[in-house]
């Protein structure tokens, strides 16, 4: 009898072992209305330039039949949008540049020396994330047409560098601080300078923050268009939000081709940010946990 319940006893128990827990339906049910919501306008744009206008006028939420790359191959083979494309990617690698080399500084003195204001500091960083860009869009342009810099690359890039420091030193800040005072002695006895420990221990144990900052600068930067709208006025330096506005203008007629272009230009942020989700999150998690 005890043999029996022996041999008995792992099988009876091995189903609770097993069972997989999927949790609370709704909560799935949720979650799949969410991402249903979320990605059928970008389905609807990216199927729609697939389409002719006459498709989507008789039937705006059906498939395309036949399908047509006519007017993919129309943008694609336009010079505009290729020059557009440039001043997005000048505009967001510049910005990413700039605001991860200046608040990795900042950031550096903030989290590892101690002087008189530096909680300050940090607040007035910390405060720079509640104070939007388009409350400042009215100082900001006055400034950028006093500076000469009016339909400029540079008039958008340094406002854009100066929103993006606040995020930028809130995430760095625990990552820095997190480095043990131990490394920084080691390598000063070593013989390592201030600047030496920066950049040979600092800046390769900070590098998850780094990532993270510089990708959400990037998107930032990719997908402005207030800024852009006020300071950019020559089509030759329009950034693709605002080349999509005025293609939008000047074919309002061809919706199939404002779709095209539409979906063309928000396909690079989607790439670059499906790419690196994990690099966003490990870095916004290190940063918590700092």
């Amino acid at each position: 009898m005890t043999a029996t319940t022996l041999e008995t006893a792992p099988h009876e128990m091995r189903p609770s072992r097993d069972r997989v827990k999927w949790g609370n339906p709704v909560t799935y049910f949720v979650a799949l209305l969410f991402i249903a919501v979320c990605l059928a306008p970008v389905l609807y744009i990216v199927i729609g330039g697939f389409r002719s206008n006459a498709q989507i006028t008789s039937s705006p939420a059906g498939f395309p039949s036949p399908w047509l790359f006519s007017n993919y191959a129309s943008v694609l083979t336009s010079s505009m949008f290729w020059q557009e494309v440039g001043n997005s990617a000048i505009a967001g690698v510049t910005t990413t540049i700039g605001v991860v080399v200046l608040g990795l500084m900042v950031s550096f003195v903030l989290a590892r020396y101690d002087f008189k204001g530096r909680g300050a500091m940090y607040s007035l960083f910390a405060a720079g994330l509640m104070f939007p860009m388009t409350v400042a869009i009215t100082p900001l342009y006055i400034l950028v047409k006093d500076l000469g810099l009016m339909n400029n690359l540079a008039g958008v890039i340094l406002p854009q560098i100066a929103f993006g420091l606040p995020t930028t030193v809130i995430i760095l800040v625990p990552f820095l601080k997190a480095i043990p005072d131990e490394i920084e002695e080691a390598a000063s006895i070593d013989g390592a300078s201030r600047l030496g420990f920066f950049f040979r221990m600092v800046v390769p144990l900070s590098l998850p923050g780094v990532v993270t900052t510089g990708i959400l600068a990037f998107i930032a930067s990719w997908n402005s268009y207030l800024l852009p709208l006020f300071i950019l006025n020559d089509q030759s330096t329009f950034t693709l939000p605002l080349g999509v506005q005025a293609f939008a203008s000047q074919y309002s007629v061809d919706t199939a081709k404002v779709l095209a272009f539409t979906s063309l230009s928000m396909i690079p942020a989607l790439i670059f940010f499906t790419l690196f989700e994990r690099r966003i999150v490990g870095g916004l998690t290190g940063a918590v946990k700092g």
